[in-house]
């Protein structure tokens, strides 16, 4: 097995998580179902996405530059997703008072 057909079923699994999570966004009802449809685009989608292309490059520095942005994609995906929902809570609670 190749590494271009290895970067070619990590792209295809990566898109096919942010289709997903794009068409759960469009059709789930409420802020919290959204949110959790866009988790795995952020933690998993994306990242598979930038490992990819970093297969596909090879090694060398293109590859560890793309390694990186996959791993700021993962954790800033799960860092917004988390900052997001809170600020959801709070101005639901400040809605009802």
């Amino acid at each position: 097995m190749g590494r271009h057909t290895v970067a070619l079923a990590l792209l295809g699994v990566g898109t096919a998580t942010l289709l997903l999570a794009a068409f759960a966004l469009v059709l789930l009802p409420g802020p919290y179902l959204r949110l959790h449809a866009l988790s795995p685009a952020a933690a998993l989608g994306a990242p598979l996405v930038a490992l990819a292309l970093a297969v596909d490059t090879g090694p060398g520095r293109g590859a560890a530059k793309l390694l990186v942005i996959g791993l700021l994609l993962a954790a800033g995906g799960t860092i917004a997703t988390m900052a997001v929902a809170r600020t959801t809570v709070r101005a639901e609670r400040e809605a009802k008072r």
